[in-house]
């Protein structure tokens, strides 16, 4: 065999998240970006309250891409990248890559099929909302 079988999020779940995150946060009032990327860190769905800033947009599709990629939150690459200097370091030549929280994994079966970015609210209240929207569709965030 010479090729690969992989599992992605579907389109049409991904938007599902983005319109779960969204109303999660318009409930509590918060202007909000989210992104969702399949495991490669191609975009997928995309969306926003129609307050948020501009570069907001930007913030969660990088939150998404770190997670989507590297199959982790944001926030645990962070505090990874916090515990050593030369990690840190690192950190500031890549492009892409964003250690703030709010970027989630989103698994199916133990396999990371997408990372969803959520940015504009305080740190806590981007995860709360990416976990939201997470859990509306019986995924597993990580």
């Amino acid at each position: 065999m010479n090729s690969l079988t992989r599992k992605e999020i579907l389109p049409s779940v991904a938007q599902t998240l983005v319109a779960g995150a969204l109303l999660h946060g318009r409930q509590n009032g918060w202007e909000i970006a989210v992104a969702v990327v399949d495991p490669h860190g191609f975009l997928v769905a995309f969306g926003r309250t129609d307050g948020v800033a501009p570069p907001i947009g930007e913030f969660a599709l990088d939150k998404a891409y770190t997670a989507g990629t590297l199959r982790q939150s944001t926030l645990g690459f962070g505090e990874r990248m916090a515990s050593s200097p030369t990690l840190g370091l690192g950190l500031s030549t890549r492009s892409r890559f964003m250690a703030w929280g709010g970027g989630v994994a989103v698994f199916e079966d133990g396999v990371c099929i997408a990372g969803i970015g959520v940015s504009g609210a305080k740190e806590a209240e981007d995860i709360a909302c990416a976990n939201a929207a997470i859990d509306s569709v019986g995924l597993t965030a990580v």
